[in-house]
């Protein structure tokens, strides 16, 4: 969620509309005790008026509510009782918040972003949904199906009324999946109109590192970017190469990575890689990896 995508965050993104929207008057960050000292500082530093922090009593993996579970748990700590917006903090959006409350404020029924992957592979690892004819009534959703009817899917945007909110609960007691909110979706279907709002442009759910990199490089158009502070000596730069704040690249080669601040590369090729802060890597032949905060070449399996 707070992966830098030019000059903001991935979670930044959805705080800004929200802070922007004057429909919108409360926002709720919800984390677990675990990341709660890390959102409460990214908060801090930015000027942001409506965000706070509301957390989850969980800190192990195991104690997690799921993600229905911990929205209807916020919905109860927070006793919301008005429509509501709910965006995972993950999500990289091509469209404006606001375009999607006003679709939610004129339906008057539970909405949920819908976008074409376009790839039936893909659509498996989402909810897939069918629409009527008018192309806004949800007739058919199942969340990550073996065999997805069509390539259209959920990502992760909902508006919920009020009384949508009250089923969490009636839901989460009939022992349903709470681990994905596309599970509620499905359940609510069934029950009744959900309409879908659909749009074009680009939509990157950030949990690779190549979707990371996709997202990115759609950003910035394939451009590559190199920070004033960083140093580059006897280097070649490809396509989509981002190199940040303090970063040394000597005698290297790279291509489609991302390179965070205070690494260093001395020699070498990095292709399709995300290198973390201060990692330190030298002749090294790096393709399709993350290489993680503070590590240096001893640390790297032989031979990579």
């Amino acid at each position: 969620m707070f992966l830098p995508v030019g000059d903001t965050t991935v979670i930044d993104g959805v705080l800004e509309d929200l802070e922007t929207d004057d429909r919108i008057d409360d926002v709720y960050v919800s984390t677990n005790e675990r990341f709660a000292d890390e959102f409460e500082a990214h908060l801090e530093t930015n000027d942001y008026h409506k965000p706070q922090l509301s957390i989850e009593d969980t800190t192990d993996e195991d104690e997690k509510f799921g993600v229905i579970g911990a929205l209807a748990q916020l919905v109860d700590r927070e006793n919301l009782t008005d429509d509501t917006i709910v965006i995972a903090g993950d999500n990289l959006l091509s469209f404006d918040v606001s375009e999607f409350v006003d679709f939610f404020r004129q339906r008057e029924t539970p909405t949920l972003a819908a976008y074409d992957v376009g790839d039936y592979d893909r659509a498996t690892s989402y909810g897939v949904l069918e629409l009527d004819d008018d192309g806004r009534e949800i007739v058919a959703f199942e969340e990550k199906p073996d065999d997805p009817p069509s390539t259209l899917v959920s990502v992760a945007c909902y508006g919920f009324r009020a009384a949508d909110l009250e089923l969490l609960e009636t839901y989460l007691a009939g022992e349903n999946n709470p681990d994905e909110p596309g599970w509620f979706v499905q359940w609510l279907v069934d029950r009744e109109r959900v309409d879908a709002f659909t749009f074009d442009g680009a939509w990157f759910d950030i949990g690779t590192p190549e979707s990371y990199l996709d997202a990115v490089a759609w950003q910035f158009d394939g451009d590559s970017t190199i920070h004033p502070d960083a140093s580059l000596e006897g280097t070649t730069i490809g396509a989509n190469v981002h190199v940040m704040e303090g970063a040394r690249v000597t005698d290297a080669i790279l291509r489609d990575c991302v390179v965070f601040p205070d690494a260093t590369i001395t020699g070498g090729t990095v292709e399709r890689a995300v290198i973390g802060t201060g990692a330190e890597l030298r002749e090294a032949e790096i393709q399709s990896a993350l290489i993680g905060p503070e590590l240096t070449l001893a640390d790297l399996p032989a031979g990579r």
